[in-house]
């Protein structure tokens, strides 16, 4: 492959640099550039650094349409029981909504319908993913890398089968994608750059759904959803170490100029997950559905916060804009140069002396072992049988 890493039978594309492709294994072609994966000496090379990844894929098999794995046909009672908790929705606790939701049975509905934007955005979030993995076969030209993006694939498919069941449930139909969530979804998508994709999917976004299905594992009261969560971890976790490879082989070898370009676009990014998760303008519609002033409801959440300290920032192992930022301070994608952008919401210092572990790799490990007892449990038979 020449340094012109998009450059084929289909004419000149982005360049490597354009590409800032610092490790062959991340080399990419144009998307209708298929000739130069004929080339002969690309069957030869082939990156082993995914090997494991793809190997684990057996460890956490599992199937939405099984019911040994989950059953969408088990009930929850939503108009008697919440999802959440009330602490997790502070917007009751608004004197104006809580005074017009005195009815406990309004409150709860209130509750579950405000999680059914949350399942639609995460729903739609993997359609986003499944389209990306499946944009990133026609692009990656290592077959190593190639592999991996398949698998994701092939995974990311399962997990809209799994929140479109779990939607349809419980709720009928999922409501439409966020203004703010699609607009993004659509330009990483549709990004010529890799490393605009790697960054923007599976380390952003990947990184946010992290911490969301951490955040519903630990209150959602629905044994369904908690199970679903889990299962779609034993996935996620292994998605997001293809963006710390790539993060771990790229980012020391940047220029400053293309660092600043790299930790730019993470931070656009990471703004508009922020915008479309925290914006009460984007929720307006569902206020009305509840008999509350949109407008009044806005402006009383617009007054919260800016009543509230100003140094106060995102507590909680689970809070999922804190994992976010988490994911890009260990890829090194935050510098002193964009550290304040981030430090308005978490505290830094804090979040370094962490370390690199996060409370979604305990709930992923211990789905793999669920799944382990599944999979493997007539491993002995079958092999017996084979022999």
């Amino acid at each position: 492959m020449t340094d012109q890493v998009a450059q084929g039978a289909k004419g000149a594309q982005l360049t490597k640099g354009a590409q800032l492709t610092k490790d062959a294994m991340y080399g990419a072609v144009a998307p209708d550039d298929f000739e130069s994966m004929l080339q002969l000496d690309r069957y030869g090379a082939r990156s082993t650094a995914f090997d494991k990844i793809i190997s684990a894929t057996h460890d956490h098999f599992w199937d939405p349409l099984d019911k040994k794995y989950i059953d969408f046909d088990e009930p929850f009672d939503m108009e008697n029981v919440a999802m959440m908790p009330e602490e997790q929705s502070p917007i009751l606790r608004l004197p104006y909504v809580a005074k017009t939701l005195s009815d406990p049975k309004e409150r709860i509905r209130f509750i579950n319908h405000m999680q059914l934007w949350n399942f639609s955005s995460i729903l739609h979030g993997e359609q986003g993913a499944l389209n990306l993995s499946a944009s990133l076969c026609h692009v990656l030209y290592d077959q190593g890398a190639q592999e991996y993006a398949a698998n994701q694939t092939r995974e990311e498919a399962r997990h809209v089968t799994a929140f479109a069941k779990y939607v349809k449930s419980r709720w009928g139909r999922p409501v439409p994608c966020g203004a703010a969530l699609k607009a993004l979804l659509v330009e990483i998508i549709e990004a010529p750059e890799v490393y605009k994709k790697i960054i923007g999917m599976q380390m952003l976004v990947e990184g946010l759904a992290m911490g969301a299905f951490a955040n519903g594992f630990r209150y959602n009261r629905d044994p369904v959803a908690k199970r679903l969560f889990q299962l779609v971890m034993t996935d996620e976790a292994f998605h997001h170490k293809f963006g710390k490879i790539w993060a771990d082989r790229t980012v020391p070898h940047l220029s400053e100029s293309e660092r600043n370009l790299v930790e730019d676009w993470a931070a656009h990014c990471a703004q508009g997950l922020l915008f479309n998760n925290g914006s009460p303008q984007q929720q307006a519609v569902i206020y009305g559905e509840f008999g509350l002033d949109p407008e009044r409801v806005i402006a009383d959440i617009m007054a919260r916060r800016a009543a509230r300290d100003p140094n106060r920032k995102m507590k909680g192992e689970t809070n999922v804009f804190r994992v976010l930022i988490k994911t890009l301070l260990n890829a090194g994608l935050i510098t002193d140069r964009t550290r304040g952008f981030y430090a308005a919401y978490v505290d830094m210092d804090e979040l370094h002396a962490e370390g690199d572990r996060t409370v979604g790799d305990d709930i992923a490990e211990d789905g793999i072992k669920f799944l382990q007892a599944i999979n493997f449990k007539d491993r002995d038979a079958v092999a017996i049988a084979a022999e």
